[in-house]
């Protein structure tokens, strides 16, 4: 058999995790029980089983019932204990596959009507995650997001609630949700506020669209990096534009087979963008309904892409250097990458 190195010990950062997405099971399956919430059979039965739900969001209703799923679970976050057992958490699981930097994504208006409202919401998640990273080491910081189901005020109303906190943890701004509805263009001015407050733009694209999204995303919201991207792949001229401007691209693998935008996990096209020279950082996405977390994205690389130890030390390098991470925390997590590389394998 032959011996291979760990990918959990690979130091890497994670840049693609939702919030309510990157719950545990079990964590879950206890707060319903607490508040009495019912479940959709479906998540109950994803969430006792440990297979995740079939789903297929490539088309409007599958995604529906993507988010009604998702739904269901952030109703069960109620109190400040709650957010703060999830950050905890989420933390604990990304130190055990590696992670030394995360940057968890969360729209805090959510979360609003139960924590006080969206500047109380904002305020206790970022309190959890200045407390999980004193005391767990990880890197952690918050990317807020706005959904472009909703209006584009509210986008901006976020935008400028996210610079206001740019000095308590809030490193970037996305946007979520199905890039089939809301044009990227509606949002640029929530994008420009973001930016202008200093702040990473992050938007979703490139994934239940085809390439006209990323490139929405790059000529409407000026973005520094991509929420997903793999449907670059389709038009090489946007890969060399992706590649030549050193744009990440959030590539999600687990989530991407789950949701049905490839068939199997050899269909991403990992190599593609690899090959290509577009900076790339691995991510869960929603661990919670996918199934797997971090580490087991750079197993996908490995198992069904043929990525050696070298590409797969390069992915985390190129995870690092897409990230919002201070200079010295960038360059211990790069030194621990080189020393992974050279220790034998086991």
């Amino acid at each position: 058999m032959e011996h291979v190195r760990d990918v959990s010990e690979l130091p890497k950062a994670h840049l693609h995790l939702h919030f309510t997405g990157s719950m545990r099971p079990g964590t879950v399956l206890e707060l319903a029980d607490k508040y009495g919430v019912r479940l959709p059979e479906a998540l109950t039965d994803a969430l006792t089983s440990g297979e995740p739900p079939r789903l297929r969001a490539t088309d409007e209703r599958g995604w529906f019932r993507f988010q009604r799923l998702y739904d269901a679970a952030r109703s069960c976050l109620r109190e400040p204990e709650d957010i703060r057992r999830l950050v905890r958490e989420a933390a604990e699981e990304d130190v055990r596959d590696g992670s030394g930097w995360l940057e968890i994504q969360v729209d805090p208006t959510s979360y609003a009507p139960r924590l006080g409202g969206l500047i109380p919401a904002l305020e206790i998640i970022l309190d959890a995650v200045e407390t999980t990273s004193r005391e767990t080491g990880l890197g952690m910081r918050v990317l807020v997001a706005a959904n472009r189901m909703k209006h584009p005020l509210d986008a901006r109303t976020l935008a400028r609630l996210a610079v206001r906190y740019a000095d308590r943890g809030v490193v970037g701004f996305g946007l979520s949700n199905d890039e089939r509805r809301g044009m990227a263009r509606d949002f640029d001015r929530a994008f420009h506020i973001a930016r202008e407050g200093g702040l990473l733009a992050a938007p979703h694209g490139g994934e239940l669209t085809g390439p006209a999204s990323v490139r929405d995303c790059l000529d409407d919201l000026h973005a520094s990096r991509i929420g997903h991207g793999v449907r670059a792949a389709e038009d090489p001229r946007l890969l060399k534009r992706l590649a030549d401007r050193e744009i990440t691209c959030e590539v999600c693998p687990a989530s991407n087979v789950a949701l049905g935008v490839y068939e199997k996990p050899e269909d991403v096209p990992l190599r593609t963008l690899f090959e290509a020279g577009v900076p790339l950082a691995l991510g869960a996405d929603d661990p919670l309904l996918f199934g797997s977390r971090l580490a087991a994205q750079y197993d996908i690389a490995r198992r069904h892409h043929a990525f050696t130890d070298a590409e797969l030390a390069e992915l985390a390098r190129q995870s690092v250097r897409g990230s919002a991470a201070p200079e010295d925390t960038k360059a211990k997590l790069l030194a621990g990458i080189d020393a992974w590389l050279v220790a034998p394998p086991s």
